[in-house]
């Protein structure tokens, strides 16, 4: 089969297509033939050396994709041959053929397309196992989502929304922050000339946010502990901003605030398999209804991956970024 890999850390002119053997199904796993994978800012941590594949985990790039099972184990329950699936992987989804344990595959939802499928996996598990478990947002509570135009942010802004929460978040255009409030954001900051701090502030009258996804953190986490109300969380996913802040813990201990974070790719099956089980049971019935819809801005034949990259880096887009196996699906940046 043909995958794609790094074989130099570097930048996008480093990734390349090789040929790979078809991947040796271990207990629970089944054999998905690939019809599209999601692009994710992982991807480019890892073609960068900074972010190495957890241990046993393939050195295939992509993290999220869907496609058809085309084998199956005998431990894998609940799924068989010719059932059309997306599916969380730890690696091994830039290729024409991957392997994911069976309790990590989800139905394509009524209606949708693999492509638009292989577009969610990795923001729903990381939105629904953060804001929903982690967090344990409460009806009523509102949220911050910062970057709101990223992959993660497109699926939380919607996800909140369609279960009643105010939702509030940031970008960097006054473009990208249109679209966020199409999505369901009530108010969207456009941080590059606004204090998203001070505006959202004066939208809760003062109150401030119940639950704030993060994935800047670095200077960004002082000023977001200040915009929680009391007995708020400020979960982080993600360090783009630096790995250090200074904060103030009497503030913390005065206002029973809570700082927590956590990366999902090395979990466990058994942990990521409680998320999915969830998600089929909560969301699924959203997806079919397209109460929440697939955000793809650009799709790449499977060959350019590189250009796939790079539209990536710019930062330009809003939603996902997705590689396709069927030259069909390509298209242009909307």
């Amino acid at each position: 089969m043909r995958a794609i890999v790094t074989p130099q850390p570097g930048a996008a002119e480093q990734l390349c297509i090789v040929e790979r053997p078809i991947p040796a199904l271990q207990a629970g796993e089944v054999l998905i033939k690939v019809a599209a994978s999601g692009l994710n800012r992982l991807d480019i941590f890892q073609r960068q050396g900074r972010y190495p594949p957890p241990e046993g985990a393939s050195d295939i790039l992509g993290l999220e994709v869907a496609g058809t099972v085309v084998a199956v184990t005998p431990q894998a329950k609940g799924i068989a041959v010719g059932d059309v699936v997306c599916a969380l992987l730890t690696g091994g989804g830039y290729a024409e053929y991957c392997a994911a344990p069976a309790d990590l595959c989800l139905p394509v939802p009524k209606g949708w397309t693999p492509l638009e499928a292989a577009s969610i996996p990795e923001a729903l598990f990381t939105v629904w196992s953060n804001v929903f478990m982690r967090a344990a947002i409460a009806p009523g509570e509102s949220v911050l989502v910062q970057g709101g135009t990223s992959g993660i942010g497109t699926l939380a802004i919607q996800l909140a929304h369609a279960f009643g929460h105010p939702v509030f978040t940031t970008a960097r255009t006054a473009e990208k922050c249109q679209a966020c409030l199409k999505l369901g954001a009530q108010l969207a900051v456009n941080y590059m000339d606004q204090d998203f701090v001070a505006e959202i502030q004066q939208a809760t009258q003062g109150r401030g946010v119940d639950v704030i996804l993060d994935m800047v953190a670095g200077a960004y986490t002082p000023r977001e502990l200040g915009l929680l109300a009391d007995d708020g969380r400020l979960c982080l996913i993600a360090l783009l901003g630096g790995t250090r802040s200074e904060i103030n813990l009497a503030e913390m201990l005065k206002r029973r605030l809570t700082l927590t974070g956590s990366t999902l790719r090395p979990r466990s099956v058994a942990f990521k398999s409680v998320i999915a089980r969830q998600l089929q049971e909560r969301v699924w019935p959203l997806l079919t209804h397209r109460t929440i819809q697939p955000v793809i801005w650009a799709t790449y034949p499977f060959e350019q991956v590189i250009d796939a990259h790079r539209a990536l880096e710019s930062g330009q887009h809003i939603g996902k970024i997705m590689l396709s196996l069927d030259p069909s699906r390509a298209s242009t940046a909307q």
